[in-house]
């Protein structure tokens, strides 16, 4: 076994990773971006080391300077968690060709399954089954017409490297061909630096069916049952469970054999998700999602078995200790991902202080997080503050624990969709497990979701003194980049003043500092009198949609807005004529910056 592994995340995932190595004797070691320097991961590890500015393109996405912190620390593993890295081939391979082990699938491999094309073709040979569509990249609206005229309308198109949503766009018709083409081509080469994309039939409502599996380097493979994640909104997951109670035990069988398949014919090692789109009572390859996911937690609670743990096994060459005949599904799992969002309002990200930060427990309760009370939940990264797990001897059970744990957890300070989840407690396709991907889009009522904020959402929004005078001073200390920490708490001491531009009234506005070697000031002033759009969070411009000049009516998007890893269409609240547009495709902007000016 390893003695030190670095973990190349942040949040709950690194927190989740380092327990397993703690309690298999490994020291661990934290990675942080400078907004992330009183993260719960940095206070959990052995030790930390700084790899960057806020942005994860230049912090948690920099291979050299992670590469560099294992380095330093004399780590002999890297674990990447799930995002930023976790399925990066190149990364996967510089490490390989370190002196520092991979804790996951070699880099051959997650080539092979990683481009979507690749992997359908890939399962094809495994006689798994795939949607009807193309196992070649399309270039053009042309090919993209042709496809659909064969399987007829809707069709989706994928980006290769895509994954949760991101780079699938749907097509109803020929009028959209192009403009959908463009979009996921842009969303592709953004979110995964490859702007290559397929097409394939859309299935209108299918459930969503993945199976975790678990493979060493001795030529055994085994699966560890299926996950139903079809609760989602916008392609997004928000609950998942163990086992679905949509699939009859024949066809629980044969994808899970399909997925052993599958996974065997790539020579795949370590953890990873086969996923499948289940209609009718037939079962269709999706992808194989490289990493360890979100959503893992469940099939442990109902195997036993301790997954993050065998990846780490397995990287260091162990052997699995278990055949497929062993492996038991007891009782019911559900996970459900405490995110900070205003589900009421399309599930966009909050922000705020978690002044209050009191989770769930009691038996069948799990709680992975890394937050703490007090923390702050910026606009920086994902929106999840924790994952509530609950698990029972059966789904109805299940259900009723979760009642009560979701009732219990206590969050003040900023929004959060538990009262979103509470509501699927006491709805019908839902407790019947009739649902479908397209349930939360589609089919639920927006008004039930707006009750449910109101019955059960935070009593208050983030302002109010807190009861005791207490001013803490934090110091933190870097030498050779690696963290050190001393914190002083005084009581009745003067708060200490932040520095930094207060906004108010005037035609100016806050923008990020232009490029050194654009002659630019850090200000940029609006001229006139005109109403102006801002940024309602922190984000990456991905599009602007209007020049100088534009007419605009209400309602019309400006720009969308990447944040948390979600796209946020920025709209005008009344119509007008562009005068100014502050803004460039990827230019990174804070909350409050105007965006866009109108007269």
């Amino acid at each position: 076994m390893f003695s030190k592994v670095l973990v190349a995340n942040r949040g709950e995932i690194a927190v989740r990773v380092m327990r397993a190595c703690k309690e298999l004797g490994v020291r661990t070691v934290a990675i942080y971006s400078d907004a992330d320097k009183h993260g719960g991961h940095v206070r959990y590890a052995d030790e930390a080391y700084n790899v960057g500015p806020a942005r994860a393109a230049d912090s948690y996405l920099d291979q050299e300077a992670i590469l560099e912190a294992a380095e330093k620390a004399g780590a002999d593993a890297i674990h990447p968690g799930y995002g930023f890295l976790a399925e990066n081939a190149e990364f996967a391979r510089n490490v390989e060709e370190s002196e520092f082990t991979w804790v996951g699938p070699s880099a051959d491999a997650m080539e092979r399954l990683g481009e979507k094309t690749k992997a359908r073709a890939l399962m094809q040979e495994a006689d798994v089954p795939v949607v009807p569509g193309t196992t070649e990249p399309v270039e053009s609206p042309d090919e993209v017409k042709e496809i659909a005229d064969e399987y007829g309308y809707p069709v989706a198109i994928k980006a290769e490297g895509g994954g949760g949503g991101r780079g699938l766009k749907v097509v109803q018709s020929e009028e959209e061909v192009e403009e959908q083409l463009e979009t996921a081509q842009r969303e592709g080469e953004a979110y995964f630096d490859n702007a290559s994309v397929y097409v394939e039939k859309y299935l209108e409502a299918p459930r969503h069916i993945e199976v975790q599996i678990l493979a060493d380097h001795h030529d055994n493979v085994r699966h560890l049952g299926e996950r139903d994640c079809s609760l989602q909104r916008r392609h997004q997951k928000v609950i998942e469970e163990a086992p679905s109670p949509a699939l009859t035990d024949d066809l629980r069988e044969r994808i899970g054999e399909a997925a052993r398949r599958g996974v065997a014919e790539a020579n795949y090692t370590n953890a990873g998700t086969v996923e499948f789109l289940v209609e009718d009572g037939e079962f269709f390859f999706m992808e194989v999602n490289t990493r360890i996911q979100v959503e893992h937690t469940v099939s442990e609670e109902v195997t036993g078995l301790d997954i993050v743990k065998w990846q780490l096994r397995v990287a260091a060459g162990e052997e699995l200790d278990f055949e497929q005949d062993d492996v038991e599904i007891e009782g019911h799992a559900i996970e459900f991902r405490i995110n900070a969002e205003k589900s009421a309002q399309e599930f966009a990200p909050a922000t705020g202080k978690l002044k209050t930060y009191d989770p769930a427990g009691g038996i069948g309760v799990r709680i992975d997080d890394a937050m703490r009370q007090g923390d702050e939940i910026g606009g920086d990264y994902d929106s999840m503050i924790a994952k509530l797990i609950v698990a029972a001897s059966d789904r109805e059970e299940c259900l009723v624990r979760s009642e009560r744990a979701l009732a219990e957890y206590d969050i003040e300070g900023l929004e959060t969709i538990i009262p979103f989840h509470r509501l699927m407690l006491t709805d019908e396709a839902f407790i019947d497990g009739e649902h479908t991907t397209k349930y939360l889009d589609e089919e639920l009522d927006r008004e039930r979701i707006e009750q449910a904020v109101e019955k059960w959402g935070p009593t208050d929004a983030g302002d109010g003194d807190d009861d005791e005078d207490v001013t803490e001073r934090e110091f933190t200390v870097e030498v050779n980049g690696k963290r050190f920490e001393v914190n002083l708490e005084e009581r009745g001491a003067p708060a200490i003043p932040v520095s930094g531009n207060s906004s108010g009234s005037g035609n100016s506005a806050r923008r990020p500092p232009k490029p050194k070697d654009d002659g630019g000031d850090d200000e940029v002033v609006i001229e006139g009198d005109g109403e102006t759009v801002a940024a309602e969070m922190q984000g990456t411009i991905l599009s602007v949609d209007v020049e100088e000049g534009d007419e605009v009516a209400s309602g019309d998007v400006v720009c969308v807005l990447e944040a948390m890893k979600m796209e946020n269409d920025v709209t005008t609240q009344r119509g007008g004529t562009v005068t100014q547009v502050l803004v460039s495709e990827g230019e990174s902007v804070d909350m409050g910056d105007v965006l866009i000016v109108l007269e």
